[in-house]
């Protein structure tokens, strides 16, 4: 009788598919890099950093996301985009050495298969897309995206200023399903900081 490692390796070598490795993050005194970060960031931007009860649930991912990627979604103006796009990237980069491929949702529509592509994906503003419609080839390119972060292990960091049933009015019960399982959801709440 044989044991699963055994078989796991011969599958490996008849090319089936298998689970993949989920990516680990795990950043010590994630709390202050992340202040720290949001600092300069607002900063560059002539803004200054206001610390939101959110963002606690965003260090808590940095110190450890046990393989689950990030979704922010809610109120605008309360600096998802800043996380996606900034912030969430160049800690990655700085303190676990990996890059975050960064992605729009127009850039996701018009070149969904470079997105595909990447292992680690970070998509702003989801929900403001349309139908992806490249040469006559309609996509749902986010659906697209849930089901490779399912299938393949890709870590995700999306931002949304849809509410919850929103998200399933627009994606379904599927692709709602797939954010819940493959990533720690963060609610924005309350006024906007845009000034």
């Amino acid at each position: 009788m044989k044991n699963f490692r055994d078989i796991t390796d011969l599958m490996k070598r008849q090319q089936m598919p298998l689970p993949s490795q989920k990516v680990e993050i795990q950043i010590p005194a994630a709390e202050k890099i992340l202040r720290e970060a949001l600092s300069y960031f607002l900063q560059a931007e002539g803004r200054e950093m206001q610390w939101l009860p959110e963002y606690e649930k965003v260090a808590g991912w940095l110190a450890g996301n046990r393989g689950k990627g990030l979704f922010l979604y809610g109120n605008c103006g309360r600096g998802k985009s800043l996380l996606c796009r900034y912030v969430l990237p160049a800690i990655m980069l700085g303190y676990c050495r990996r890059v975050v491929s960064v992605f729009d949702t127009h850039q996701m529509n018009s070149n969904i298969d470079l997105v595909l592509s990447k292992h680690i994906i970070s998509i702003d503003d989801i929900g403001t897309e349309d139908v992806s419609n490249v040469y006559g080839n309609k996509r749902m390119a986010f659906a697209e995206v849930m089901d490779a972060a399912e299938k393949h292990g890709k870590l995700l960091i999306i931002s949304s200023n849809l509410p919850g049933e929103d998200i399933r009015k627009r994606y379904g019960d599927r692709v709602l399903d797939r954010i819940k399982s493959t990533t720690t959801r963060v609610l924005f709440e309350g006024e906007s900081l845009r000034q």
